[in-house]
């Protein structure tokens, strides 16, 4: 059985860093919402408490049960999760005199402990509070303090339960790595045996033993989700993989034959479909995002549903679904707000009788890569640039027409085929064009022009949580610039967008 680490989520920005940095250490983790525990916490060997927004001394902060965690297995409080074992358990947290945020350096009160282990003297950390931990429960043993604050570790009296004011997840922690591989490791005993080929050998193995002689429907996009569990249902069931892919008149261009030949090396049983009106027609006067994702969700599932019905034994609807997905539409109820909606998450409506499998939901985007990777598939594939579900649904803004689409179509070909002319596109995590829905004043020849705007975005990310725009060159975007306006009929400007994320988004909508 996979060893694991349980992260309780109490509504931090860097929640999903810290699940990034124990992956990193090949350590597996899962989070969870802090007010929803898994039923067996045996199954876990060490927890982690994240940070939160919420102030311990607030009447609604947030509460864990810790009953069957605290002195039982090995637990860290990080920032947060430092301040709660403190205040709850017999300790003094009060506001700071004054933010305690950004850089600071530690000041190790005791380097005997393997906490600790192979960490410098003022090794810099990075800070991020607006309480302070006054006073330390009884029996507990500070382990580092920093210029500002006195008690930036601390140890509990005969358990294994450590607590820290700074985020060891983040880049600007120099050793934070070290220090969470040395709780994992050193006093945990977790063994790094979370690898790509270890993944794919447990992961075919349950695919066999859930999904039997059943046959299995997949929806390919041509992305590098859908295609790595394409080939792990393919690796473990063969024939009874049934994959389909859907051209629902937002892709881009020539995408859906290109996408086919693709795959037709691959050994893959695929299935083109051209449901571009049915789609279109569906989507016509319609401009709220959310509505846009709902209807194209929805347009997907009656498609599905129908194919199922002319494959015999179909029982199971596969989905590439990452665990971003999963993490951006927790309940709002939870931690964690819902950004938006995703098309492959939350389930299905009950009149299908397909149940899902969905073999990437608890990895991210580079671990599917590697996934890819270890399983022999094109690196031009694995590659390949993340693409909305919706597709240009969600780049259009506004109402969506044919027009529309044919348009930015063609910006983006433009967009995407000069980042690979320019040896630009493989050192970027995402790129493509939006729609936007203003028109601006131009003037072309002789005359007066008044017509669309198209935005172009660029980004850098690791697993799309977090991101910044790409700085790129000045000539790159005015050739890119002028090309589209020379050439794309009702495009007279360009904008390039240089917003990261947070506070944006990746896609406009």
């Amino acid at each position: 059985m996979q060893e694991k680490v349980l992260i309780l989520d109490f509504g931090s920005q860097y929640t999903q860093l810290i699940a990034r940095r124990v992956r990193e250490l090949f350590i597996y983790c899962e989070i969870h919402p802090f007010n929803s525990l898994p039923k067996d916490i045996s199954l876990f060997k060490a927890v982690i408490l994240s940070g939160s927004p919420f102030s311990v001394r607030n009447e609604n902060a947030p509460h864990p049960d810790l009953d069957k965690i605290k002195g039982i297995l090995p637990l860290l409080g990080v920032c947060y999760g430092a301040q709660y074992l403190a205040h709850f358990f017999g300790g003094n947290v009060s506001p700071s005199n004054t933010r305690e945020y950004g850089r600071a350096h530690l000041s190790l009160a005791n380097n005997d402990d393997n906490f600790f282990k192979g960490v410098s003297d003022q090794s810099q950390v990075w800070m991020s509070h607006a309480d302070t931990i006054l006073e330390l429960p009884e029996g507990a043993e500070c382990l580092a303090s920093t210029e500002d604050v006195k008690n930036a570790a601390f140890k509990l009296k005969d358990e294994q339960t450590y607590a820290i004011q700074f985020h060891p997840e983040v880049y600007h922690s120099s050793d934070g790595k070290q220090i969470l591989e040395n709780f994992l490791v050193g006093i945990a005993d977790l063994k790094q045996d979370w690898t790509p080929d270890s993944f794919v050998e447990m992961t075919i193995n349950e695919l066999k033993d859930t999904i039997g002689d059943g046959k299995v429907i997949l929806g390919l996009s041509g992305g590098v989700d859908s295609s790595v569990a394409a080939m792990l249902l393919h690796h473990a069931i063969g024939d009874q993989l049934n994959c389909i892919f859907v051209n629902n008149g937002l892709l881009r261009k020539n995408e859906f034959k290109e996408v086919l030949d693709q795959y037709s090396g691959m050994g893959l049983n695929v299935k083109g479909i051209d449901a571009s009106n049915q789609f279109l027609d569906s989507l016509e006067g319609i401009s709220d995002p959310e509505t846009k994702r709902k209807i194209i969700g929805k347009t997907f599932i009656d498609i599905f549903d129908t194919e199922a019905h002319e494959i015999n034994g179909a029982a199971w609807l596969g989905q590439g679904t990452i665990y971003p997905d999963v993490i951006e539409s927790i309940s709002v109820n939870g931690p964690s707000s819902t950004i938006k909606s995703h098309h492959n998450v939350g389930g299905l409506p009950d009149f299908m009788k397909l149940k899902l499998v969905e073999p990437l939901r608890m990895l991210f985007k580079d671990e599917v890569r590697r996934v890819g990777k270890s399983m022999g598939m094109d690196a031009e594939l694995l590659g390949r640039h993340p693409f909305p579900g919706p597709g240009l649904a969600i780049r259009i803004l506004g109402e969506i027409t044919r027009d529309k689409i044919r348009i930015l179509q063609e910006v983006d070909f433009i967009f995407i085929q000069g980042l690979k002319k320019w040896n630009l596109y493989n050192k970027i995590w995402q790129a493509g064009a939006i729609f936007l829905s203003v028109n601006s004043v131009g003037v072309m020849g002789d005359e007066r022009t008044y017509e669309n705007c198209v935005a172009l975005r660029a980004v850098q990310s690791t697993d799309g949580m977090t991101a910044d725009w790409v700085d790129l060159p000045y000539a790159f975007l005015q050739k890119i610039s002028n090309e589209i306006i020379n050439n794309v009929k009702g495009i007279n400007r360009v904008v390039y967008d240089i917003s990261s994320k947070p506070p944006a988004t990746i896609e406009w909508e």
